[in-house]
């Protein structure tokens, strides 16, 4: 492992300061580091200083009527343990349950989450599914942006030199759900995701896909098969029938592009069911 300089500012301002002095690649953050620090045992990132966000107040779970704001360095195991995340984003707290360990869980974040932005990520697609937003902050102000937008690539964002994280937004409460294929069922990363949701507010669907991609993707065509409230069977079939057609699955060592075609059918049924038994799915 290469030698580091480890930084721990106390506010935003003294963080932001820190990934400026050095060259770009040069300084980093770190949240639960459960990701970071792996490329940095294996000499796949070689920053000079890596600047902790622990001691910023950004581990917060604020409501706001029925939007939920995350701060982006909140462990994983926080938002697992609280009652109305479960009850109003079933969706999210699936995914964030599935996500490694409980011991992984108590150290990884959402926002680490999405600045790896990983291809094979089981969180990116169901905060998709949630229109949810990232919320940032740097040397030239806050700005707010789609997580759509905001994930571009495998490790590529629509950060700017010097911005960090500070929390990420889901603007309202929606029925949804997620589910997983994996050879293994923890600590190993899945062979596909699938997260759907229906936004109450516009009366529409909306689903994604992961794991399968060079990142996670939302498949319009499949949610606008799923119509503008509880789907027939047939529209369930013509999503499902959509989703294998459209999305751009991938053979690698983990399952094969036709395995993937087969499976992402499967799931998007399974998934509308479930969020469709979700209390507080209107008639």
């Amino acid at each position: 492992m290469a030698a580091f300089d480890l930084v721990v500012p106390e506010t935003a301002e003294e963080a932001i300061a820190a990934l400026q002095t050095l060259g770009p690649g040069e300084a980093a953050p770190i949240a639960g580091g459960t990701d970071l620090l792996h490329d940095v045992e294996e000499g796949r990132l070689l920053a000079r200083r890596i600047i902790s966000l622990r001691r910023l107040p950004w581990r917060t779970l604020d409501w706001n009527g029925n939007a939920l704001t995350i701060g982006s360095t909140l462990p994983l195991r926080a938002l697992e343990d609280d009652r109305q995340v479960r009850e109003r984003y079933p969706g999210l707290y699936e995914a964030v349950r599935n996500v490694g360990s409980v011991a992984l869980r108590h150290r990884a974040t959402l926002g680490g989450n999405l600045v790896r932005s990983a291809p094979s990520s089981d969180l990116i697609p169901v905060l998709l599914t949630l229109d949810a937003e990232v919320d940032l902050v740097g040397p030239h102000g806050d700005r707010r942006v789609p997580v759509d937008r905001f994930v571009q690539a495998s490790r590529r964002t629509d950060l700017r030199t010097g911005e960090l994280v500070r929390s990420i937004r889901l603007p309202e409460a929606r029925p949804s759900a997620f589910f997983w294929q994996r050879v293994r069922p923890s600590n190993d990363i899945s062979q596909i995701v699938l997260a759907v949701a229906f936004a109450p507010a516009e009366r529409s669907w909306r689903v994604a896909v992961g794991g399968v991609t060079p990142r996670p993707t939302l498949l319009a065509e499949a949610a606008t098969a799923l119509g503008a409230g509880r789907p027939s069977p047939d529209a369930v079939r013509r999503a499902a029938e959509s989703a294998s057609a459209r999305a751009p699955f991938m053979t690698d060592r983990r399952a094969s592009e036709e395995y993937r075609r087969r499976l992402v059918g499967t799931l998007l049924e399974r998934a509308v069911a479930s969020t469709v038994g979700t209390a507080g799915f209107p008639a």
